[in-house]
């Protein structure tokens, strides 16, 4: 009997250790889950939302031709990148003191900005040699505040805890909630066209102000033979400069906008423009028939906010810059004459 107390007192006293350790692993772990921002695999990442306490908020996901923002849209590539990479290095300097706490906490609630984090994980997973069975799983939620009195540092709490902390990257000098914009307008690419040589089908540029020298261009076959009309008759044109019309096939390798307008300018002001006339439309066509359209118009040099449409023909045209409607739809874009300029040459241009 009196063997089977002592037996009994050492279970309970072991009971109450494995209950200690257990309680204090448990406590290290949330408190390490808590400051744990960094992805150290941001190859396995397939999605991120952040979204603001307003209305905006963007979806970047991982796809077998690159990311894509919404899943619509094609992304900034080097911004998605930019944010990978912060993610990789961020690192906690220390808790937010208690002094602080208080007015923190209450920041984060006005303005903070919600990250979610998915990656790509695995149900069976053996020393990171053996991997089965793949699914996205979601692995992080935070919160990214503003910015330390010094710049150097930003506030960032992990959803369900209650200590936020001051983070970092080490080497860099400046705050980190910009690169965690829920705006979709920062995410967008800011591509036009993108099409190699051998991609292009067909080109037509119609001049809206001087429709003689509109025209379009097939690409008749991979040995350089091409079918260049005049948009006005269909005529064809024979004598041509072929090293000109090449010079045109491969400007469309990377052209893009400078700005997108949409949340720059009224809309109703957006609207005038849209339903004037214009300058240009140029379609391309690619091998796979997809179509990329945009019509040009005018830019005034004076701030279009003080621009009443009643005199818009008395004031002067910006020389460097002009707008385009691409697809006829949502993307309303600022476009610098310097880059495309080579693309808006007339038909006589090619002509010998």
């Amino acid at each position: 009997m009196k063997i089977n107390r002592i037996y009994l007192i050492v279970l309970l006293v072991l009971a109450a250790i494995a209950i200690y350790l257990l309680a204090q692993n448990h406590y290290s772990t949330l408190k390490e889950n808590e400051a744990d921002f960094s992805v150290a695999d941001t190859a396995s990442v397939t999605k991120l939302f952040i979204a603001d306490k307003g209305l905006n908020s963007i979806t970047l996901q991982r796809t077998s031709k690159g990311w894509l923002l919404d899943g619509k849209f094609k992304t900034n590539e080097q911004g998605v990148e930019s944010l990978l990479g912060t993610l990789n290095r961020i690192k906690v300097k220390s808790p937010v003191s208690t002094i602080s706490f208080d007015n923190v906490i209450s920041r984060m609630a006005a303005i903070g900005v919600k990250v979610e984090v998915y990656q790509q994980v695995y149900y069976i997973d053996w020393f990171n040699k053996i991997k089965l069975f793949p699914h996205e799983k979601l692995t992080r939620v935070f919160y990214v505040g503003d910015a330390t009195s010094n710049n150097l540092g930003t506030y960032m709490l992990m959803e369900g805890a209650s200590q936020p902390y001051i983070t970092y990257i080490t080497g860099f000098r400046g705050y980190l909630s910009a690169q965690f914009s829920p705006e979709p307008d920062n995410w967008k690419s800011h591509e036009v066209f993108r099409q190699s040589l051998s991609n292009i089908k067909s080109i037509r540029l119609n001049m809206i102000e001087k429709p003689e020298e509109g025209f379009s261009l097939q690409v008749t076959d991979a040995s350089g033979h091409y079918d260049l009309r005049r948009l006005t008759d269909n005529s064809h044109v024979n004598n041509y400069d072929t090293l000109k019309v090449l010079n045109l096939l491969t400007s469309f390798s990377d052209v893009r906008y400078e700005t997108r307008m949409n949340n720059l300018m009224p809309k109703v002001r957006i609207d005038s423009i849209v339903q004037s006339p214009g300058l240009y439309e140029l379609t391309l066509v690619d091998i796979n028939n997809d179509t990329t359209y945009v019509k040009m118009f005018r830019k005034g040099f004076v701030a279009e906010e003080l621009v009443e449409a009643a005199y818009n023909q008395l004031v002067p045209m910006d020389h460097d810059r002009f707008y385009g409607l691409i697809n006829g739809g949502d993307d309303f874009v600022l476009l610098q004459y310097y880059v495309f300029d080579k693309l808006l040459n007339p038909i006589s241009y090619y002509e010998k």
